[in-house]
C-alpha cells in the first residue's frame, strides 16, 4: 500500500539529496532527480541547507514567498509526464515548448498550466481534468 509522505519528510528528503549531493555521496534516482532541481534553483539553496528552517517555514501567498518545495515538485511532476507521456500527448506538446522556451522556462510556463487544473479539481471536487490541461501546454507552442 502507497504511504503519502508527510510535508516534513518530503522536505527531510530535499534537504537530505542535496546534502548527499554536496557531499559528492552515491544518490538514488529520484535523490539525483532532487539535487538537479536544487542546483537549477540556486535561490532555494540557502534554506535547504539548513533543515531546520527548512521544516519550519511557512509559504503563504500573504507572506509574499512562493514555496520552494512546491515549485520543485511540480518540476518533478512535469518531468515524469514527459517521460511517460501522460496525458497521452504530453511528450510531444512539452518538447515543443522546450524547443520554444527552452527547457526550465517552458517547465514553469506548464506549471501555470497543471496549478489552474489542480486548482480547478480541487475547487470542483472532480480529478483534474487532463484534457484540459494538454490544451494548455499545446497553447503554448
Amino acid at each position: 500500500m502507497y504511504e503519502q509522505a508527510s510535508r516534513e519528510q518530503l522536505r527531510r528528503m530535499y534537504a537530505e539529496a542535496w546534502r548527499r549531493h554536496r557531499a559528492s555521496e552515491a544518490l538514488e534516482p529520484l535523490e539525483r532527480q532532487i539535487a538537479e532541481l536544487i542546483e537549477e534553483h540556486p535561490e532555494y539553496q540557502a534554506l535547504i541547507e539548513d533543515p531546520d528552517a527548512a521544516l519550519a517555514a511557512e509559504f503563504t501567498p500573504e507572506g509574499g514567498q512562493s514555496n520552494p518545495f512546491l515549485h520543485m515538485g511540480m518540476h518533478l511532476a512535469i518531468r515524469e509526464q514527459a517521460g511517460t507521456d501522460r496525458p497521452a500527448g504530453f511528450t510531444e506538446a512539452y518538447q515543443k515548448a522546450v524547443r520554444k522556451l527552452g527547457a526550465h522556462e517552458a517547465e514553469h510556463a506548464i506549471m501555470d498550466c497543471l496549478g489552474a487544473v489542480l486548482w480547478e479539481a480541487q475547487r470542483s471536487g472532480r480529478p483534474p481534468d487532463e484534457q484540459s490541461y494538454l490544451e494548455c501546454v499545446k497553447r503554448l507552442c
